[in-house]
């Protein structure tokens, strides 16, 4: 197979270096002229999230030796929003995303390796995966890893959500310390990501969507029979695919990414599925904007399942009637099914055979649980390039509010200004300075949410920020990734405390009800933001990220 880009000119030094290197580590001569696949391990210690992935590895180099092709097992970053966030206030967790593609840039692409499997896991591990493979534009499959199994708590079942958003209630004296730990103790059955409809999840659905993982094998119980069935698919298939030279510029087309934006607003996915298709898309070089998408077609896209914590039904639930590929079959009408996937057919022909296990949990299209938008963006004179509101099934909270900002530019001096009582209904909190810019990375700021629920203002305060929330955020009216953010002159870091703030979700929009003139004044008054000159990765991301409308990439 002269053709292969990983074979060199025999004789040549690149040649001569190979094959010394590899003959050491076991390959045979016929090994030397066969795809060169990469296993992308994510892998780590530090959270379950990612520490199975290891024990994937063995069965997937099985399968792509069998099928014709050398495995070659190379290792990136991996950032849990659990762990990680410790850390500079969370500063870490999006950064981390950008810094997973480039590893695999230089692994694969310094290598100069034909083709790659990527095992997604956590929340960064897939977009992160998806961008490596639009910027490398060598034939990749997403295996996406599974979720981890729940527990049970007092009688009633629990899973890490719970956790995430009672923390909150201990912060104002709602729950107890003692009665946090019994629920930490048994929330996590296993490793896996979040098993609730959160960023990892999401994620997941909206790479099968995109064709960039295999029919059928998402979301999947981690460490389950399926799991390690769909990763030798993907072992054998990858050697068909580097044969056929399918890329992922071929796969993510602008068609596909509306199919992708279709399914997480039909599931109603993460808010951080907006930024991440976008970052994937401009690393595809693919021309599309995906929260004009979001946009566009949410009007279009009812809600036909409800997953923790948008709804009643739980992750394994889904799994059960179908996944993804059942909710796409149910989206049929509303899908470009010309577009082709990872499994060399079209989308329609590979959803030619689908079926819904449980019609009450992956609904029909006329049937559907709900018809508002799952994802709402909001613009207006406080958000000119928009803003994003996470809805639920229910969807009955807040729709329209107008009140008086209170101000806070961390989420640790937001955390104390609650418990200190100086919220009060009809408030809006503003979290400003908090974005890619100002962050720098965009500052996780969930805490302060579920804060308020604890402190039962969860439905009489509105959150506006230009940080980002957790995909698992389901509480109270909350508008995210505020754009352009505050740190670089957006109108965000102009608010002031008592300034009159108003939010319409149906009508989509988001207002600042301070004269124009007033806000030039301020402008005027901003200290000019610092540069960053250091050479830790956070200083060197502010310095080369670029606005939400670009995904976050980097290169400024």
């Amino acid at each position: 197979m002269s053709t292969l880009r990983s074979n060199s000119t025999p004789g040549s030094t690149p040649w001569a270096m190979r094959r010394a290197q590899w003959t050491a580590l076991g390959l045979s001569d016929e090994d030397m002229d066969k795809p060169k696949i990469a296993i992308v391990n994510s892998s780590s210690k530090l959270a379950s999230c990612f520490s199975h992935l290891d024990g994937i590895v063995p069965r997937l180099e099985q399968a792509i030796r069998a099928a014709g092709g050398v495995p070659f097992e190379v290792r990136t970053a991996a950032s849990s929003d659990a762990i990680t966030s410790a850390g500079r206030a969370g500063q870490y967790i999006l950064p981390t995303r950008d810094l997973i593609a480039s590893d695999i840039e230089v692994a694969v692409e310094g290598a100069l390796l034909d083709g790659m499997v990527t095992l997604a896991s956590c929340d960064k591990t897939t977009p992160g995966q998806l961008m490596a493979a639009g910027r490398l534009d060598v034939p990749t499959i997403v295996v996406g890893c599974g979720y981890q199994p729940s527990g049970v708590y007092r009688g009633e079942h629990v899973d890490f959500e719970d956790v995430f958003l009672y923390a909150g209630h201990v912060a104002t004296g709602a729950m107890t310390v003692e009665e946090l730990t019994e629920m930490a103790s048994v929330a996590v059955g296993g490793p896996g990501v979040c098993a609730g409809m959160g960023t990892a999840n999401s994620m997941h659905i909206a790479t099968e969507a995109l064709g960039m993982a295999l029919s059928g094998t998402t979301p999947v119980l981690a460490n389950s029979p399926k799991m390690f069935a769909d990763a030798e698919r993907a072992g054998r298939r990858i050697v068909e695919l580097v044969a056929e030279n399918l890329r992922p510029r071929q796969v993510m087309t602008p068609g596909a990414f509306g199919n992708a934006v279709t399914a997480v607003l039909a599931i109603s996915g993460s808010v951080n599925c907006v930024k991440h298709l976008q970052a994937v898309a401009v690393e595809a070089g693919c021309d599309v904007d995906v929260l004009a998408l979001f946009e566009q077609l949410a009007p279009q896209v009812p809600l036909i399942t409800g997953v923790k914590p948008n709804g009643a039904r739980r992750i394994d639930e889904f799994e059960a009637a179908g996944g993804a590929r059942a909710l796409l079959h149910q989206l049929r009408s509303l899908l470009d099914l010309d577009q082709p996937t990872v499994d060399g057919r079209t989308l329609g022909e590979v959803l030619g055979g689908a079926s819904v296990g449980d019609a009450r949990v992956i609904r029909p299209v006329e049937d559907p649980l709900a018809r508002h938008p799952g994802i709402t963006v909001v613009r207006g004179s406080l958000a000119p390039e928009g803003g994003v509101v996470k809805r639920t099934v229910a969807d009955d909270g807040l729709h329209r509010f107008t009140g008086p900002a209170r101000v806070y530019s961390s989420r640790e001096e937001g955390l104390a200004g609650i418990r200190a009582g100086e919220v009060s209904a009809g408030d809006v909190v503003v979290l400003s300075g908090l974005g890619l810019r100002g962050s720098p990375g965009m500052a996780l700021t969930s805490a302060v949410v579920f804060a308020l629920d604890g402190a039962g203002l969860g439905d009489e305060v509105v959150v506006v920020t230009d940080g980002q929330m957790s995909g698992l955020v389901n509480k109270g009216l909350v508008v995210a990734e505020v754009s352009p953010e505050g740190a670089v002159g957006g109108p965000i870091g102009l608010v002031r405390d008592g300034d009159l703030v108003s939010v319409d979700v149906d009508a989509r929009t988001l207002e600042l009800q301070v004269p124009a003139e007033e806000l030039e004044r301020r402008r005027a008054e901003l200290p000019p933001l610092p540069a960053p000159r250091g050479c830790g990765w956070l200083d060197v991301y502010a310095r080369t990220v670029s606005p939400l409308g670009r995904g976050a990439t980097l290169g400024g």
